[in-house]
C-alpha cells in the first residue's frame, strides 16, 4: 500500500502542476465530473479524493468516464512504457496498437503472446484496467479522433478507416468516449486548424496526419540516419524528410514523413491501398521514429553522467531510428555487416531491384533466389539464405510482441548471428531502450576517447548507471565516434 500511495502522490503532484511531460503516461479520472484528463489539463485541480489514475484510456472508459473536451487526453504521444517494460501487458499493447486484434481477434493476439485468451484477458484487466477488446476499442477511437482532426474525409470513411464494423458502432463509441457526435468532435479537435484535404491525384487513400511527439525531438538526426541508410530503389530522404513503401495488411502503401513546423512531432502523408490500414501505418511510423519516447527523462538520466552530459546537451531528444518490419531489418543488418554503409546500400539495392520489384523481398524469395543476387564470402551468403529458410519453415520467428530475452535467444541460435547483431536488432526492431552493444568497435572507441572504459567488461559495468536508457547512451557514443573510428561496427 505504501508504494501505491507514493505513486498516487507523485502523479497527483504532476496533475496539480499541470506537467505536460506526463501526458500520455497516465490518465487522471475525475469521478466528481465523470471525465478523464491528461496531466496538463488547464482545468481546476480536483480534490485527491475525487481522482483515480489509470494507465490507459480504455481503463477510464471501463470506469464509465469520458474524455475531457478541454484537454483532449487522446491527442498526445503514447506511453513509453510499452517499450520500456518487457512484461506481458506491455508486449500485448505493442500488438494491439499494430492492429492485431482487428486482424486476428483476441485469440490471435493471445496465440502470438503464447498464452490462452482467458489468461491474457485476466492479466490485462489486472495490469491495465481493461481487456484486449476494450483496449482495441480505445485505440480505434483514438485513430478516429486523429482522422477527424487531421483530414476532410467523410464521417463514414473515417468510421471504417478506424476499424469500426459499422457506422452505428462508430457513432456509439464516439458518443460513449467523447460524449459528442463525430462532427462535434471534429470541430472540437481542430480548434482553428483546417484538416488536410484528400489528394485527388494520389487516390482516395492519401492522408496527411500530424503525429505528436514529446519534446525535445532530434528529428534532423532521425532523418539523417534514414537518409544515410536509404536503399536505392526503395527509399529516399535527406535531413528534412524520408519516403518509402510499406507492405500493410490491406496491400502496398507509401509514406512520406517530414518535420511539422511549429508543432511538436512529425507530419506524415500515407497513401494506402485500403483506408482501414491507416491505424497500422501510423503505429509503424511512430515506432520507427520512436515518437513515444520520454525524451526529458532520458536526457536527465544520461546527462547526470559527467562524461555523457556534453553529448546530451549537444543532441537533446535523441531517438532510436527503428524499423518498419523486423524481418526486413534482420536482412538489412546481415547484408550490411562488416562492410561500409555505401557497400551495404549497393548490395541491398541490388536485392530490391532483382528480387523485390520495388519492395523489400520476402524471406521466401530470399530463400529461393538469394544466391543468385547476393555477393561476398560463401559463408555469409549461406548464413543469410539459412536465416531466410529458418523464417520460411518456422524455425525462426520475429515479432514486436516478443520478450527481449526470447528475441535475442531466437536470433543467436542462427548461424552467422552474434551478440552484436542481436543487440542491434533489439534496438531497431523492438525499440528496446536498455541495450548497449558492447561488442561494437565504434562504441568502444568513442568510450575510450571520452575517458570511459574501452573494453567490453569495463564498459558494461560502467553502463549500469545509464539503465534503463542504455540504448540511447549507445546512440550518443555512435554520434561521438573519433575521426579515425571505423564507420561500420565490427
Amino acid at each position: 500500500m505504501g508504494e501505491e500511495q507514493t505513486l498516487f502522490e507523485t502523479r497527483y503532484r504532476a496533475l496539480a502542476s499541470r506537467d505536460a511531460r506526463f501526458d500520455g503516461q497516465f490518465i487522471a479520472g475525475v469521478h466528481s465530473t465523470g471525465i478523464y484528463c491528461r496531466p496538463s489539463c488547464p482545468a481546476i485541480t480536483p480534490k485527491p479524493g475525487n481522482v483515480t489514475f489509470y494507465r490507459t484510456a480504455a481503463a477510464a472508459h471501463e470506469a464509465g468516464l469520458r474524455a475531457c473536451k478541454r484537454c483532449q487526453p487522446d491527442a498526445v504521444p503514447g506511453s513509453p512504457d510499452w517499450n520500456l517494460r518487457d512484461d506481458l501487458a506491455a508486449r500485448a499493447m505493442r500488438l494491439v496498437e499494430d492492429g492485431v486484434v482487428e486482424r486476428e481477434g483476441v485469440e490471435g493476439l493471445a496465440r502470438r503472446l503464447g498464452y490462452s485468451s482467458r489468461h491474457l484477458t485476466r492479466v490485462l484487466t489486472a495490469e491495465l484496467g481493461a481487456g484486449p477488446l476494450a483496449l482495441a476499442r480505445a485505440h480505434r477511437a483514438q485513430t478516429a479522433r486523429t482522422l477527424l482532426a487531421s483530414t476532410e474525409l467523410p464521417i463514414a470513411d473515417i468510421a471504417f478507416a478506424a476499424g469500426f464494423g459499422s457506422l452505428r458502432q462508430f457513432n456509439d463509441t464516439i458518443a460513449a468516449v467523447y460524449r459528442a457526435t463525430p462532427s462535434e468532435l471534429r470541430a472540437l479537435s481542430r480548434r482553428g486548424r483546417v484538416g488536410s484535404p484528400v489528394d485527388a491525384d494520389a487516390g482516395a487513400g492519401s492522408l496527411t496526419l500530424h503525429l505528436a511527439a514529446r519534446a525535445p525531438l532530434d528529428a534532423t538526426g532521425l532523418f539523417r540516419f534514414f537518409a544515410d541508410h536509404a536503399v536505392p530503389g526503395l527509399e529516399s530522404g535527406d535531413e528534412t524528410g524520408f519516403a518509402r513503401p510499406l507492405t500493410l495488411p490491406g496491400g502496398p502503401a507509401t509514406i512520406e514523413v517530414h518535420a511539422d513546423p511549429g508543432r511538436a512531432g512529425l507530419r506524415a502523408t500515407v497513401r494506402l491501398s485500403r483506408l482501414a490500414d491507416v491505424g497500422v501505418a501510423v503505429s509503424r511510423i511512430r515506432r520507427a521514429f520512436d515518437l513515444d519516447a520520454d525524451a526529458v527523462a532520458i536526457d536527465e538520466a544520461l546527462g547526470a553522467d559527467p562524461v555523457l552530459a556534453p553529448l546530451v546537451a549537444a543532441v537533446p531528444g535523441i531517438r532510436i531510428a527503428g524499423s518498419f518490419d523486423p524481418v526486413e531489418a534482420l536482412f538489412r543488418t546481415l547484408v550490411g555487416q562488416q562492410v561500409s554503409i555505401a557497400a551495404a546500400r549497393t548490395a541491398l539495392g541490388r536485392l530490391v531491384t532483382d528480387l523485390g520489384g520495388g519492395v523489400f523481398p520476402s524471406a521466401e524469395t530470399i530463400a529461393a533466389r538469394g544466391r543468385e543476387v547476393l555477393r561476398g564470402p560463401a559463408s555469409r551468403i549461406d548464413a543469410i539464405v539459412g536465416v531466410a529458410e529458418a523464417l520460411v519453415d518456422g524455425r525462426l520467428a520475429l515479432d514486436i510482441g516478443m520478450p527481449l530475452a526470447e528475441f535475442r535467444s531466437a536470433l543467436l541460435t542462427q548461424r552467422g548471428i552474434g551478440p552484436w547483431t542481436a543487440d542491434y536488432l533489439a534496438m531497431r526492431s523492438l525499440g528496446a531502450p536498455d541495450v548497449l552493444p558492447v561488442d561494437d568497435l565504434v562504441i568502444r572507441q568513442s568510450a575510450a576517447a571520452l575517458g570511459l572504459p574501452g573494453d567490453r567488461g569495463g564498459l558494461a559495468r560502467h553502463a549500469v548507471r545509464w539503465s534503463p536508457w542504455r540504448s540511447y547512451a549507445a546512440l550518443h557514443l555512435w554520434r561521438a565516434r573519433p575521426p579515425r573510428a571505423r564507420a561500420r561496427p565490427a
